[in-house]
């Protein structure tokens, strides 16, 4: 029974992480769309397979506790990172990005440029990541404190278990607007796409984002090596791309 029960986690653990990716990177959900280009880019350069999974960085930070086999976090915060380095279960963190907090809707005409319609109501619902779970869905919980509107839009919001859950929310229409990250809709804001605010950063405390390379993958050169590639000239220059402000 033991063996059957092994064999059938087996088949699951490898299943949800494929065993041909040289790299397996666990990517929070606001950095999944740059973290696939550098992933392609690097395997274009190097010949080396990077395999993405994303999530929120609390439900990924819990999934490389409980012993999910990734090489490298890409978080969405500081703690998190910083908090496997000091279980040493990672090497020391370091910051690849800075994120925006947007506020973003489908509908050309709902946002303001100063964010007034949160006052308004123009709205059913709003869309915000869970704010134990996304370091951007605590930013936006922290800019409604510090405009004094959290409960107005409290009364209003559906929380995301992450932020793409979050944007499905807003682009499927349940709800008319969300609290994003600049990164997940740049390239509809380029296109004039929707309605957006760029929330002040003044609002909220900036969103560091830190990397980590875990201990098992230490000796791992194709690890090592995105890892030195985040913070390569050409990387750094993708990130910003995105809209990141990048260390």
């Amino acid at each position: 029974m033991r063996k059957i029960i092994f064999f059938v986690q087996l088949l699951t653990l490898t299943s949800v992480f494929p065993v041909y990716a040289d790299v397996l990177v666990a990517v929070a959900n606001n950095f999944y769309l740059p973290s696939q280009k550098l992933a392609e880019k690097f395997e274009q350069e190097t010949g080396e397979k990077i395999e993405i999974s994303t999530g929120s960085t609390g439900q990924l930070y819990a999934q490389i506790k409980n012993g999910a086999p990734f090489d490298i976090f890409l978080a969405a915060d500081q703690a998190r990172p910083k908090a496997l380095a000091d279980e040493g279960l990672s090497l020391e963190a370091k910051t690849y990005a800075q994120g925006i907090l947007v506020l973003w809707s489908p509908d050309p005409r709902l946002i303001d440029k100063e964010g007034a319609v949160l006052d308004s109501q123009q709205y059913a619902y709003i869309a915000v990541a869970d704010p134990k779970l996304a370091p951007y869905g605590a930013a936006a919980m922290e800019a409604l404190d510090h405009i004094g509107l959290r409960e107005v839009v409290t009364a209003k919001q559906v929380v995301g278990k992450g932020l793409n859950a979050t944007y499905q929310y807003v682009d499927s229409g349940n709800a008319q607007l969300g609290f994003l990250a600049y990164s997940q809709v740049i390239d509809k804001i380029k296109a004039k796409q929707g309605s957006f605010w760029k929330v002040p950063t003044s609002t909220y405390q900036p969103i560091l984002q830190d990397a980590v390379l875990m201990k098992a993958a230490a000796n791992k050169v194709s690890a090592v090596a995105f890892m030195d590639y985040l913070q390569s000239e050409a990387g750094r220059q993708l990130i910003a791309d995105y809209g990141y402000e990048v260390p």
